[in-house]
């Protein structure tokens, strides 16, 4: 089903608004609870250790908050780094370890494959995953590659992007995949997709990733969805039907969880970013307020609980929005980047502990098998 073209090269804001318009207009279409039920696996919201989640969050701000006052003050987004600045504290935080953090040049021949999320494709001309921050961790040794996935593309196709990219790599590279919202479940779906990706693969960080789902994906009427994924938008061509915000959604991410075991040779980290309502963008606060109905702890599309990789390593709470966290909308001025109005973070940084804590880990791991 395609629309008229009068809609060609509408802005990808535009779209955006369309979809917060028609989202929370009285009569918005509500999925009938049956149709929700039949499609959901069970499911139960618990605390992070009872899911056989690691708890890293103590390590991993002691390594950004070393690097944060080591060079923090050269790189974009520097904020002071004590009370919530940068991580917020949830209850239960393990304190420093007090070991030192190596902050030289890398060479352990980390690749850090970076991994964007629904639509950005559509706004790489406005903004790039961590592109403020590639420098800096380039500079310590660590290599990055920017995967351009498809914006409208569910996770399927998008893994067997994931799977050729990764294959023309350095062989000796030791691939890390750092990924951003629908990213991170698209690097899940190639994982179990593809063995021979698995095999390469060292470590999958999510930041912001919507691992169970989004509820904001079940909200819109498929009428409503169709419309706005057919679009033709010249910079990220659409979709079949529906299929990337289908892969958004509760029921098919807990599905997807319930019916495969993720490679255990691969480590999986998660960062799950959230704000308050006043340092959310303009843009995110309509969606912010209806997550908010069910948990003030989301990141203006995204519920915090619902961005952890269950059995990995949590790393910490970074104190942003969803765009703020990894996307600088700093490239080009444009009528989206004025409504994207808290985008200050220190990214680089972030990355950068991303990076290093990783590292760390890994050799902790190697270590512990010899």
């Amino acid at each position: 089903m395609r629309f008229p073209l009068a809609t060609r090269g509408l802005p990808v804001w535009a779209l955006g608004g369309f979809l917060l318009v028609a989202g929370v207009l009285p009569g918005c279409a509500r999925r009938p609870v049956a149709q929700l039920a039949h499609a959901m696996p069970p499911a139960v919201l618990v605390p992070a250790a009872q899911a056989g989640i690691r708890d890293g969050r103590g390590r991993f701000r002691e390594i950004m908050t070393a690097i944060m006052a080591d060079h923090g003050a050269l790189l974009p987004g520097d904020r002071p780094a004590d009370g919530d600045g940068i991580l917020w504290h949830l209850a239960g935080e393990p304190g420093p370890t007090g070991r030192p953090v190596p902050l030289g040049v890398s060479t352990a021949g980390i690749r850090l494959v970076l991994v964007p999320g629904l639509l950005a494709e559509c706004v790489s001309e406005s903004s790039l995953l961590f592109d403020d921050a590639r420098p800096d961790v380039e500079r310590y040794g660590y290599a990055t590659t920017l995967v351009r996935t498809g914006g409208r593309l569910g996770s399927a196709r998008n893994a067997a992007i994931l799977h050729e990219v990764v294959a023309k790599l350095p062989e000796n590279d030791t691939i890390v995949f750092v990924t951003h919202s629908k990213g991170a479940v698209d690097v899940l779906e190639a994982l179990v997709s593809y063995p021979d990706l698995a095999a390469r693969t060292a470590a999958v960080v999510s930041v912001a990733g919507v691992i169970e789902g989004s509820p904001l994906a079940e909200t819109f009427s498929d009428g409503l969805l169709r419309f706005a994924e057919s679009i033709p938008l010249s910079s990220c061509p659409p979709g079949e039907g529906t299929e990337a915000l289908d892969s958004l959604k509760r029921s098919n991410r807990l599905r997807f969880l319930a019916e495969h075991k993720l490679p255990a040779r691969v480590r999986y980290y998660s960062l799950a970013a959230f704000a308050s309502r006043e340092e959310t963008s303009a843009i995110l606060r309509p969606f912010y307020d209806i997550l908010a109905k069910t948990d003030a702890l989301n990141d203006g599309l995204v519920m915090a609980s619902d961005a952890i990789i269950p059995g990995g390593t949590l790393l910490g709470y970074p104190n942003a929005d969803h765009l703020a966290v990894a996307m600088p909308f700093t490239k080009k001025p444009s009528l989206l980047t004025a409504v994207i109005s808290k985008n200050s973070y220190p990214r680089p940084a972030l990355l950068e502990a991303i990076a290093r804590y990783v590292e760390e880990d890994l050799g902790r791991e190697k270590g512990r098998e010899n």
